[in-house]
């Protein structure tokens, strides 16, 4: 015979097992035997339930059993039961909804085939029901049974109106809440208490409507009694003020809550402190903590979280770290909340060895860390390009017990794409779905992107291809990478077939901004044509083209010089209603100068003066350098001097621009005059414009002044440069100051500038016309073929020179080996 033995200590897990031994119990049992009761099930399941055990189709067994029998169930254990379900752990290992199952199984026994005898609806019943609907994020049904349970003629009590009340919250119902509150509770026979306006308060505040939680609260002050507000009442809605941004209402709502007595709670300091660490105002959120203690509440370690969060925000790291130590004096125990919050600051600030170091620390303090913290540093070591160290955590993450999930792949997958390491990204995706984990739109949004900016379209769209048919909706991030990838590699009718997907998929299409982008690539690259075929594909598409669109197509023609083209995009954009500006007007006048069509820009400049445009500061330095550059400083001159009778703004660029002008045009002492005169109204100089005047003085023999100058750079608060150097060095072996030459060029390579190949020609050259055979020849030793080339015009000098007609054909053994190969030629 079959006997059920119970004991506290050792619950029973499995209604199955339950029915088997009732069924097979005969009536007729011993005394020791057992037959089924409701009341024993119950105990059962809510013992099997805490200790995580109840599986739901052993939950639904147990309501089959209950159908079957006659005896009406215990009010006292199904609402144990019920409440039991509805405080289950979400992350549970059996149920994983317990409020919803909750709901699911008392609509069974309520069936009218059940029969009244199963489970009446009782007040504590509904209210837990009630209370099961809110948990389940279905408010709709909560209020559908207080309904049934009011039209059943029954009474609700204080904890059903409350639990109404939030059912209408959760419902969004926020106005009939606050009408049931103030008018209606003594219809359902009850009075509301602190609780109820509670429940209202945090609602309103909820929803952004935090000034009327404050007209609520300030009725309930003038109520008094039972209603008074208390501090969770305050607190309520201080926070709705500081989510709002209402700062100075919050605060000042504090200080009321501190004249009436209330005292602030933790909770209540802790959202001051966290609102002014989010505002970053650190000094006040010190005051607050300062204040805090003072007035005994003792800071917990949410309080310390968000003191150490917005130091860390802000790259504070003593503070932040300072903070920490403090926590830790206390006695708290710093989360991995804390240690995530440091972890993230500073790899934000570039300083992930550092974050390494403090990561190993916390686990070597017995702080595990999550998914998160390995997420924070994987990222740090990607973004500074440490492969190593980010493939060294990766590996480890296994052996500490931690998974990988699609979000650490896709951080791996980023930091390899924004280099453009493409089989490195290729092997990660591969490897992640190996290891069974599938990509979601991000991780397929940026392997696409990377594969479209290298080129591989054939790749990019059998990935492409491949989320699709896995059920993954490409959004606009994929669209746009791919439709660019196809519009720069001439493929544009796929583009167009993309672009009309995204238009029958209900996802916005690419705007004019997007193809604007493209456009102006494209005419940066010098393939005008190509932008062009973008321009009929944004037409084509029914998008409208705008003066940037128009403007950059105008660029791309006047880079190639077919100015008669870009002209007419100016005569095109005004018969499509797109009105010019002064950009357009000055990027073609640009072009007519560039192209040495110095007329044709001035005539322009005059039709847009006439048309009401306002040339501005680029605009006339357009002018003046194409007048310059053609030699018609005359005319400069006489532009200069419109420029600053229109006030138009004349800056450094612009000065730079008259000078070089001047030098160029013979006129050294003009500008040497000009350069004095604005160094003494302070003018602050580039180091353009000084390498221009220190050749310019070189260049009318006023050597000592150019040394003065260059001495005088640092003083400046410049550093001179490759240009600055190559002025000096040249001037100096023009001058025959071989020596001073190679010792300037010296110092330049201790300063750490990398001399480029067209310097190293130059003096080659230079020193090979003055007859410094060796010399030349040491600068050719550095000739390596790779970063410095030989010129054509360095090789044709050295065989005029070296050939066996040359006039240094003797002197040859003085250089290199490897040159020394002129001795044949004539």
């Amino acid at each position: 015979m079959s006997r059920l033995r119970r004991s506290p200590a050792t619950p029973i897990s499995s209604i199955r097992l339950l029915r088997h031994i009732s069924t097979s119990t005969p009536t007729t049992a011993s005394p020791t035997s057992r037959s089924w009761t409701p009341h024993d099930a119950f105990d059962a399941a809510t013992e099997g339930l805490r200790a995580g055990t109840l599986r739901p189709e052993d939950a639904h067994n147990l309501f089959d059993e209950l159908l079957r029998q006659a005896t009406p169930v215990p009010e006292r254990s199904l609402n144990g039961f019920l409440a039991a379900l509805a405080r289950v752990p979400a992350s549970g290992a059996c149920i994983r909804d317990g409020p919803a199952l909750a709901v699911a199984l008392f609509n069974r026994v309520c069936r009218e085939e059940a029969g009244p005898q199963v489970a009446a609806l009782t007040v504590c019943t509904c209210n837990i029901l009630m209370d099961c609907c809110c948990r389940a994020r279905r408010p709709d049904l909560g209020l559908a049974l207080f309904g049934r349970f009011l039209r059943k003629g029954l009474r609700t009590d204080q904890i059903g109106a409350n639990t109404f009340l939030k059912c209408l919250c959760y419902a969004k119902r926020t106005d009939e809440a606050v009408n049931v509150l103030l008018h209606r509770m003594s219809d359902l026979g009850c009075v509301p208490d602190a609780y109820s306006y509670n429940i209202v308060l945090k609602a309103l505040c909820d929803n952004s409507m935090s000034q009327r939680a404050l007209d609520l609260l300030q009725m309930m002050a003038k109520q008094g009694g039972a209603c008074s507000p208390d501090v969770v009442a305050y607190s309520t809605v201080i926070h709705g003020f500081f989510n709002e941004g209402e700062t100075g209402k919050a605060c000042s709502l504090f200080h009321e809550m501190t004249r009436q007595g209330v005292k602030p709670s933790v909770v209540t300091y802790n959202s001051i402190i966290d609102a002014l660490c989010k505002a970053r105002a650190m000094d006040k959120a010190e005051l607050v903590l300062r204040q805090m203690t003072t007035n005994g509440a003792q800071p917990d370690t949410v309080t310390y979280n968000c003191m150490i969060h917005g130091y860390a925000t802000l790259g504070r790291l003593k503070e932040a770290a300072k903070m920490f130590r403090k926590m830790k004096s206390r006695g708290l125990i710093p989360d991995i909340v804390t240690c995530n919050s440091l972890l993230a600051s500073l790899c934000k600030h570039g300083r992930s060895k550092e974050a390494a170091e403090f990561f190993d620390s916390m686990t070597a303090k017995g702080h595990k860390p999550d998914t998160v913290s390995y997420c924070i540093l994987l990222h740090g070591h990607g973004t500074e390009g440490c492969f190593a160290d980010m493939i060294g955590l990766f590996n480890s993450m296994k052996s500490n017990g931690i998974a990988a999930d699609c979000r650490v792949f896709t951080i791996l997958i980023d930091a390899y794409a924004k280099r453009g390491m493409v089989d490195d990204v290729m092997l990660i995706f591969t490897e992640m779905q190996q290891q069974g984990v599938s990509p979601n739109v991000v991780t397929y949004s940026t392997v696409i992107a990377v594969l479209s900016r290298m080129g591989r379209l054939t790749d990019a769209m059998e990935k492409f291809n491949q989320m699709v048919a896995r059920g993954i909706q490409p959004n606009t991030t994929v669209y746009h990478s791919i439709i660019q990838s196809f519009c720069m590699h001439g493929g544009l009718v796929k583009a167009k077939e993309l672009v009309s997907e995204m238009i029958n998929k209900g996802i916005p299409r690419p705007d004019i901004v997007f193809f604007n982008s493209v456009i102006n690539s494209l005419c940066k690259d010098g393939r005008v044509m190509d932008a062009h075929d973008i321009f009929d594909l944004v037409i084509d598409i029914g998008e409208r083209p705008d003066v940037i669109t128009f403007t950059s197509l105008i660029d791309g023609y006047c880079l190639v010089g077919k100015m008669d083209k870009a002209f007419g995009m100016l005569d095109a954009m005004e018969l499509v209603g797109v009105e010019p500006n002064i950009v357009t007007y000055s990027t073609l006048v640009n072009g007519y100068c560039k192209n040495r069509r110095i007329d044709d820009g001035l005539t322009l400049f005059r039709e847009m003066l006439c048309k009401g445009f306002k040339p501005d500061t680029i605009t006339y330095n357009i002018i003046l350098d194409g007048l310059f550059r053609s030699g018609r400083t005359v005319a400069a001159r006489k532009m200069f001097h419109e420029m600053i009778e229109s006030g138009t703004t004349v800056t450094i660029s612009t000065y730079g621009i008259i000078l070089g002008g001047l030098c160029r045009n013979n006129c050294a002492d003009e500008a040497i005059v000009l350069f004095q005169k604005l160094g003494a109204m302070n003018v602050k100089f580039s180091i353009t414009i000084l390498n221009t005047m220190i050749n310019a003085m070189y260049k009318v023999q006023r050597k000592e002044e150019a040394k003065e100058l260059f001495a005088a750079i640092s003083d400046s608060g410049l550093l001179p440069n490759e240009s600055t150097y190559g002025v000096m060095i040249k001037n100096l072996l023009k001058d025959g100051a071989v020596e001073d030459a190679n010792n300037m060029f010296s110092s330049m390579e201790k300063s750490g500038i990398v001399p480029s190949s067209r310097l190293i020609n130059g003096i080659i050259r230079l020193l090979l016309d003055n007859g410094e055979i060796a010399k030349a020849g040491n600068y050719l030793s550095k000739v390596d073929g790779k970063r410095i080339l030989l010129e054509a015009s360095t090789t044709s000098l050295m065989l005029s020179l070296f050939s066996r007609k040359g006039k240094y054909h003797e002197d040859m053994t003085l250089l290199p080996a490897k040159y020394q190969f002129f001795d044949g030629c004539s």
